[in-house]
């Protein structure tokens, strides 16, 4: 009993201190720019905002780095959230949200938008649009691999369909980029490398990530079971089918939305589930959840980097996310051999 306790009291204090360092990241990304404000001014604007009269330049500033911060705070929740589902589902530690090629299905989507149409809300409705499409074919082609009874068997397969779609998907950008005006090209080369400058706040991806870590917490136990003995995860009273079915679609849900919201910003989905892991261990009751925290605030700090390192000129943010996320990743895999 007093180890279950302690176990219990660690995850708490965890997550506690990664709920506190999201919070300052996001702080910091609003006072961190051009121009910079203090936290007594930015305070102040934060009450110009809720009572409605934002009239002076801190709060107008704090009004458009808020809602930026946000949007990269559940951008990078997603992405490693869907990273460790992904995971867990493929049984590979190298998979990541884009694998199964639904990022490359949004990409398809919203490059057409941006090739063919000039409406900036089209791009993002393009973009879920084209994810979700090659999500539900995934699911159609795959449907015998996840009804599969355990996680080994089937999932090179589901793998291998994944990554034939997603070249499918890789050679339609290749045309569109080949074809583009170079008035375009700059934009869509701009949101296939990640890119958080015209993001607008949204609810419905919240709404994706939160119902998806309840999904994720609620079915933590089974994971674990199921990563821990997958071929007598059924005798022991998991429901593989219906498990490996949610894994599935929630994982490409969450690629959708973060795909549609940001581009296609890479590694945070594969290194930062992988660091968590490292840290505090493979029990998937606290690996989700940190992780998805983990992931937000790395890309809040990443995005905050991008639009300040070179200010006023902005670099993508999936340029910054990758120089990080190498090194990082590489380090991982040393200390790992090392042990």
């Amino acid at each position: 009993m007093l180890p279950a306790f302690r176990e219990r009291r660690r995850a708490i204090t965890i997550l506690t201190v990664l709920v506190a360092a999201a919070f300052c990241s996001i702080l910091f990304a609003c006072g961190v720019g051009s121009v910079s404000l203090s936290v007594q001014e930015l305070f102040g604007a934060l009450g110009e905002i809720i009572h409605g009269s934002p009239s002076t330049l801190a709060a107008t500033l704090l009004e458009l780095r808020l809602g930026r911060a946000l949007s990269a705070f559940v951008t990078g929740a997603t992405l490693a959230l869907a990273g460790v589902m992904m995971q867990a589902l493929l049984r590979n530690p190298l998979a990541d949200p884009y694998v199964l090629g639904v990022s490359g299905g949004a990409s398809v989507g919203a490059l057409s938008a941006m090739l063919f149409f000039s409406v900036a809300w089209l791009v993002d409705v393009a973009a879920f649009t084209g994810a979700i499409a090659v999500a539900f074919l995934l699911f159609v082609l795959a449907w015998r691999d996840l009804r599969g009874s355990t996680g080994d068997s089937n999932a090179p397969m589901l793998l291998l369909t994944g990554v034939i779609v997603a070249s499918g998907c890789g050679a339609l950008v290749t045309l569109m980029l080949s074809i583009a005006p170079d008035n375009r090209l700059r934009g869509m080369v701009f949101w296939l490398i990640g890119d958080l400058s015209a993001t607008q706040s949204r609810w419905l991806p919240w709404i994706i990530w939160l119902l998806a870590l309840t999904f994720a917490v609620r079915v933590a136990r089974a994971i674990n079971v199921m990563a821990l003995h997958a071929e007598a995860a059924a005798t022991l009273g998991i429901r593989v089918t219906r498990l490996r079915q949610g894994l599935f679609l929630f994982s490409a849900l969450l690629t959708a939305s973060a795909v549609s919201t940001a581009g296609s910003i890479g590694f945070v989905g594969l290194i930062v589930p992988h660091a968590c892991r490292f840290a505090w261990g493979p029990d998937h009751r606290l690996l989700l959840p940190a992780a998805t925290l983990a992931g937000g605030t790395f890309l809040v700090l990443a995005d905050t980097l991008a639009r300040s390192v070179i200010a006023p000129q902005q670099l993508p943010v999936g340029v910054i996310t990758a120089l990080i996320g190498v090194p990082v990743f590489l380090l991982q895999l040393h200390q790992i051999h090392r042990k």
